[in-house]
């Protein structure tokens, strides 16, 4: 038991940070073996995964500035097409209103054209109805003064030669009091 106790004692006394001499050998042995394969084996395939990783990053930054460069030059081209397509839509509303105004005054010469030609083909008309309503009345006068003139006489007046004569220079002579009146 004293034996026990001396080994015991001497245990106590090494540092429990420091491992015994074989067991650090062993570990040291081992932890190179590990390292190795690491390094070897475990370390170059890191390294690739690494590299294609920032090679991938490094494209798609690249790929993103050039579709920003793309992006930039196909919104220009928008701009520009649409700075056209409204000088465009102006031209045409302009070309629209002018042909438009011509189109109105078109149709107002036409109108006024029309509206004389009515006016005078009126005129004609009432002129060709009063020289037919005046030569109407003056058969019906003719005959009612002859009638009148044939009751008041006594006898009948029915040559109609002499009668119309008579009646023509009864109204030729009406005609001219009434244009002497004026």
């Amino acid at each position: 038991m004293i034996a026990n106790l001396v080994q015991l004692a001497a245990e106590e006394e090494q540092n429990p940070l420091i491992p015994p001499g074989p067991e650090l050998l062993v570990g040291t042995i081992a932890f190179a073996i590990v390292f190795f394969v690491f390094w070897k084996k475990l370390l170059p395939n890191i390294n690739k995964v690494l590299e294609e990783r920032r090679a991938a990053i490094e494209g798609g930054i690249e790929e993103a500035e050039a579709m920003q460069v793309e992006a930039k030059s196909v919104l220009e081209q928008y701009k520009a097409q649409l700075a056209e397509a409204r000088h465009e839509a102006a031209r045409l509303r302009q070309e629209a209103q002018e042909q438009g105004a011509t189109l109105i005054a078109e149709m107002r010469a036409e109108g006024q054209r029309q509206r004389e030609e009515i006016i005078a083909a009126g005129h004609a008309q009432i002129e060709a109805d009063r020289k037919a309503a005046a030569s109407a009345l003056r058969q019906d006068v003719g005959k009612l003064a002859t009638d009148l003139a044939g009751k008041l006489v006594g006898e009948s007046l029915e040559d109609h030669a002499r009668q119309s004569r008579v009646i023509d220079r009864f109204l030729d002579e009406l005609d001219q009091k009434a244009e002497a009146a004026r």
